[in-house]
C-alpha cells in the first residue's frame, strides 16, 4: 500500500468547503469521484482542513492511501484531466505510511483579502471582501501585533461540535499590508479555530472604525469570552495559503 501526498488548489465559490456534505457539493467529493476513475475504487483519503463554505485555497494537502501502481507525475496529469476547472493539482510525492494530510502539518498560512475601495470591482466578487469606507493599514498592522504569541483563543472561534479541549494555539505571523485598494491580512499559526482567522479580521475591522482601540486585541485574548471579539467576516476572502510539512515549502500566494 502507498500513501500519496498531494498538493491541491481550488476555488471555493461553488463550494460548501473541503468536507462532504449530505445536501451540498465539497471540494473533497469532486477530489473523490476524480480519483475513483482513475483507481477503479474510492480509495482512504484525508484532507488538512476544514475550509468553510465559499473560502479558497492556494495550497491545501491531502494523502491518499492506494494500492494502484500508477507514478506520480501520471497521477497529477490524471486528476487535472478529471478534475473541474476550479480545483487543481500542483505536485504528488510518495510519503511515509504514517503521514497524514491534518496530523502531519506543523504549520498553516492564512490570508484574507479586503477590497478597499468606494465602488465593487465586478471581476472580484467572491474573491474579497468589499469594504469601501477608508482603513488605515499601518494602524491595522499595529493592532495585528496583538495577535503574536501563545494564546487561547476561545475569543476567536465558534466553538461547535468540531472544538474541544484545548483552544490554545501559537501564532507566528500576524501583518497588514496595502497594495493599492487591496488591504491584506496574513496570519500564520501552528494551527487554526473554527472562524479563528474571520474572527480575527471581524475585529480588526472594529479597530478600523473606531470600536476598538489598537490595545484591545490582549485584554479580548485574556477575556476568552466570543462575545467580546468582533463579528466573524464573510468567507469569501479567506485563502489558505500555505500548508508546512517540515520537508519544503508547500504553497504559496500567487
Amino acid at each position: 500500500m502507498r500513501n500519496l501526498f498531494l498538493m491541491i488548489r481550488y476555488d471555493g465559490r461553488r463550494y460548501h468547503g473541503w468536507q462532504i456534505q449530505h445536501n451540498a457539493l465539497a471540494v473533497q467529493e469532486v477530489f473523490q469521484n476524480a480519483l475513483e476513475k482513475i483507481f477503479g475504487e474510492c480509495p482512504e483519503i484525508k484532507g488538512c482542513s476544514r475550509t468553510d463554505t465559499g473560502v479558497h485555497a492556494y495550497a491545501y494537502g491531502v494523502s491518499v492511501k492506494t494500492g494502484h501502481p500508477i507514478p506520480c507525475e501520471r497521477l497529477v496529469a490524471a486528476l487535472n484531466h478529471f478534475l473541474p476547472g476550479d480545483i487543481a493539482v500542483t505536485s504528488c510525492r510518495e510519503v511515509d505510511e504514517h503521514f497524514h494530510a491534518r496530523y502531519s502539518c506543523v504549520g498553516k498560512e492564512y490570508v484574507y483579502k479586503i477590497w478597499n475601495h468606494p465602488i465593487r470591482d465586478p471581476f472580484l466578487e467572491g474573491y474579497v471582501l468589499h469594504y469601501w469606507y477608508p482603513l488605515d493599514a499601518d494602524k491595522l498592522h499595529r493592532a495585528a501585533q496583538g495577535y503574536l504569541g501563545r494564546h487561547d483563543f476561545t475569543s476567536f472561534c465558534t466553538v461547535d461540535h468540531r472544538e474541544r479541549g484545548d483552544l490554545t494555539r501559537c501564532v507566528t505571523k500576524s501583518q497588514v499590508h496595502r497594495q493599492g485598494d487591496l488591504v491584506t491580512f496574513t496570519v500564520a499559526a501552528d494551527g487554526f479555530l473554527y472562524n479563528m482567522v474571520r474572527i480575527m479580521v471581524g475585529t480588526l475591522l472594529r479597530v478600523a472604525q473606531g470600536k476598538f482601540t489598537i490595545e484591545k486585541i490582549p485584554e479580548i485574548l485574556a477575556g476568552k469570552d466570543r462575545k467580546l471579539a468582533g463579528p466573524t467576516a464573510p468567507p469569501c476572502g479567506l485563502y489558505l495559503n500555505r500548508v508546512d510539512y517540515g520537508f519544503g515549502n508547500e504553497g504559496t500566494l500567487v
